[in-house]
């Protein structure tokens, strides 16, 4: 027991040693340097939380110091936030360093935008008083928006949509909200969304030109049975569909949000000039009756999903000047049959992120699923037809175009006039006649592994050169129907294969 006690003695004297600021300082002079001395927070939505940056403080001197004030510039009132060695506030007071040594400043804002003047909010750390004054400027940019989200009720719960109902008769329920009747958004300022907006039954949601639409991670939009979504974009005033996070590291990141969910039954939905991109999957689109058209989508830009661009179940898809890269699955993917048109589409896959199971654009008639004991299960639908014309489908696998067929349903599918790529000597591939380029019923004119000549395709930018071969070798009656590109080029004297009309780049210096 007495060896104990001594033990505990000795712990107790190391503690309360190490807790003694048993080093003078002197006041610091105005020579501190800085990692940064500007501090630029990115965009930020009214009301909600930056991301936290940091900065370096260092002395440099061959003394301990101490500076005898911290402190926002706009004190108290500021709209920025600081983290001082481990302590938050805004304002410090006899903050040491070591010699050789630093400290680091965390900053983070919430800005109200109607409590502002000027949409870029600048303030300063300041350090020291009188003839040592230093300082950090901080600037931020802040936009006001329309913040969309489910209510709560008194007992704290989330309101929700229902989707159906289980076999056990239990709804299906996603969290959300539908909007009360037919509405429109404008580009007066941007939209931000947390869980699902829903378009209620029978009712339309119409999107103006250059409107903006920011997801929250597990969010999206979808429609319900009988709904319409119009997107009604122009050339340069695209409708533009990605998540919330606006610092740059997350430009490009997949997965950021959920979907567009057109859901079976809804109808008569419209895109023209939209860039999706960062989501999960970017359309959606299922649907039991091809009689009238599910979705009919327009030059449209869709990048970096970590499933799948347009996942079609089912559905019928009309699409022209159509541009998709970057995508953990596949781009495109037609499945449980349906009605699916594509003119000059580029449908290019160069996932880096990890390892790709799917082709850039798939086809098939059926759904293979598992019921409750864990047996499989394949329901078949007619795929009634499958059409590519004046289209690519390229990507960094060896095969990038497949087509999948299940006896039991039809399977019509024909390509015209495409580059597409598909580079095997397997023989089971070889031997299929689905895929023999040679069958003038199934493909006209295809150019298999040509040169695409992309401008860049770690960027998206999926533009041809002037050595690619897909230029002039479109069919004409195709490019008739779709007479400028996607960028208001004219095509119709001599189209080229894809979205875009080619274009001489420019040399690097």
């Amino acid at each position: 027991m007495r060896n104990v006690y001594v033990v505990f003695i000795i712990v107790l004297l190391v503690f309360c040693n190490s807790c003694r600021k048993d080093f003078s300082t002197i006041r610091s002079s105005g020579k501190l340097t800085f990692s940064k001395d500007t501090i630029f927070l990115d965009t930020i939505f009214s009301n909600i939380s930056s991301s936290t940056r940091s900065v370096k403080v260092y002395n440099k001197s061959n003394s301990a110091i101490t500076i005898p004030t911290i402190a926002l510039g706009r004190g108290e009132d500021s709209f920025y936030r600081l983290n001082v060695d481990g302590i938050a506030g805004k304002t410090f007071t006899d903050i040491d360093i070591l010699a050789r040594d630093s400290i680091f400043i965390f900053i983070e804002a919430t800005i109200d935008f109607q409590q502002v003047t000027n949409p870029i909010y600048t303030d300063s750390i300041v350090f020291d008083a009188a003839n040592n004054v230093q300082d950090i400027d901080l600037v931020t940019l802040v936009q006001d928006a329309n913040f969309l989200f489910p209510s709560r009720d008194a007992q704290g719960i989330t309101e929700t949509i229902v989707l159906g109902q289980d076999e056990l008769g239990e709804d299906i329920l996603i969290n959300g909200f539908l909007l009360d009747d037919d509405t429109t958004w404008t580009n007066d300022k941007p939209y931000v969304v947390y869980g699902y907006v829903g378009v209620p039954e029978n009712k339309t949601l119409t999107i103006e030109e250059g409107t903006t639409v920011f997801f929250h991670a597990n969010s999206g939009l979808l429609t319900q049975p009988g709904a319409s979504l119009k997107v009604n974009g122009t050339l340069g005033n695209e409708v533009v569909f990605e998540g919330d996070r606006l610092e740059p590291a997350f430009s490009d990141v997949p997965g950021q949000w959920g979907a567009i969910w057109l859901r079976s039954g809804s109808t008569n939905h419209e895109i023209n000039y939209a860039v999706i991109k960062n989501s999960t999957i970017g359309l959606l689109v299922d649907d039991k009756n091809n009689s009238d058209i599910t979705l009919e989508i327009k030059n449209s830009q869709l990048y970096n999903f970590s499933n799948f661009g347009i996942l079609g179940r089912g559905a019928h898809i009309e699409g022209e000047n159509i541009v998709m890269g970057n995508s953990g699955q596949s781009l495109l993917a037609c499945t449980v049959g349906g009605i699916y048109n594509f003119k000059h589409s580029t449908f290019a896959n160069y996932w880096r992120n990890s390892v790709r199971n799917f082709p850039a654009v798939l086809v098939n008639n059926f759904l293979t699923s598992f019921d409750a004991n864990g047996n499989e299960v394949v329901t078949t639908n007619d795929l009634q037809e499958a059409n590519f014309s004046n289209c690519i489908i390229d990507g960094n696998q060896n095969i990038e175009f497949v087509v999948d067929r299940i006896d039991g349903a039809l399977f019509n599918f024909n390509v015209k006039n495409s580059l597409l790529k598909f580079d095997t000597s397997d023989p089971t591939l070889l031997n299929n006649p689905l895929f023999d380029f040679n069958d003038g019923t199934l493909y006209q004119n295809p150019i298999l592994n040509g040169i695409v000549n992309f401008k860049d395709t770690r960027t998206n930018n999926y533009i041809i050169g002037q050595n690619s071969e897909a230029i002039g070798n479109g069919d004409m009656t195709t490019a008739l129907s779709v007479p400028f590109d996607i960028l208001g080029v004219n095509r119709s004297i001599s189209p080229d294969i894809g979205a875009y009309q080619h274009i001489t780049f420019e040399e690097d210096n």
